[in-house]
């Protein structure tokens, strides 16, 4: 089935289409509210992502929300949890629900895949968002032996960092400023994690479906 939105009268040849969203229809003999069309240039529509599992929950990836709601209308997958907001995509022929996480009608067998990248986005959700060094919020990446020192870019020597304990770090080591680590730096595992170090901001609605908190 052809990834099609639904054509708005009057809309000039030539355009894409822009869907409209509606909230979930109130108990009967509510008085319908009128529909929300997305603003002109608004991204969430083509930005925002949904959570696809397998048919055994197994976190997969994370899809373009127009392509979920392909996967759904084509009976490949099922919404396994709502938007928060009830908001519904209307085409002619069918309505959606709007998806945050979905799974997979079948199985799909997953290849061995070896050891996590190791990406700013998963390195962040290993930390929780979390400087290595005072606990702050973290802003941005440390290496805990400065790559001019020698050091490696790898999970064990990369951190979550506030910007003042980097400012203040530079390029010493921690035996030098008499510091230490809250937590030793290790490579993260587990299918999901793979995920999260490819997407920047995860919905926080998918964090039971990831098999351990992630931030």
């Amino acid at each position: 089935m052809p990834e099609r939105q639904p054509t708005r009268l009057g809309a000039p040849s030539g355009h894409a289409p822009r869907p409209t969203l509606y909230p979930n229809p109130g108990p009967a003999g509510t008085p319908a509210r009128a529909p929300t069309p997305l603003p002109t240039g608004v991204s969430s529509w083509g930005r925002r992502r949904v959570l696809l599992l397998n048919t055994t929950f197994e976190p997969l990836t994370a899809l373009p929300m127009r392509r979920a709601v392909v996967l759904i209308v084509c009976g490949k997958a099922e919404v396994v949890h709502g938007d928060p907001a009830g908001m519904v995509v209307h085409s002619a022929a069918s309505s959606v629900l709007v998806p945050s996480v979905i799974r997979l009608s079948n199985y799909v067998r997953v290849p061995y895949r070896g050891r996590v990248p190791l990406t700013r986005a998963g390195l962040m959700h290993r930390d929780r968002y979390r400087c290595a060094y005072c606990g702050g919020r973290a802003e941005t990446i440390d290496h805990v032996v400065p790559r001019s020192r020698g050091g490696q870019h790898t999970w064990q020597n990369c951190v979550a960092c506030c910007a003042r304990c980097n400012h203040r770090k530079a390029d010493k080591l921690l035996s030098e400023l008499g510091w230490r680590l809250r937590v030793v730096p290790n490579a993260p595992r587990g299918p999901h994690w793979r995920l999260l170090a490819g997407v920047v901001d995860a919905d926080p609605l998918w964090l039971p479906y990831l098999g351990e908190p992630a931030a």
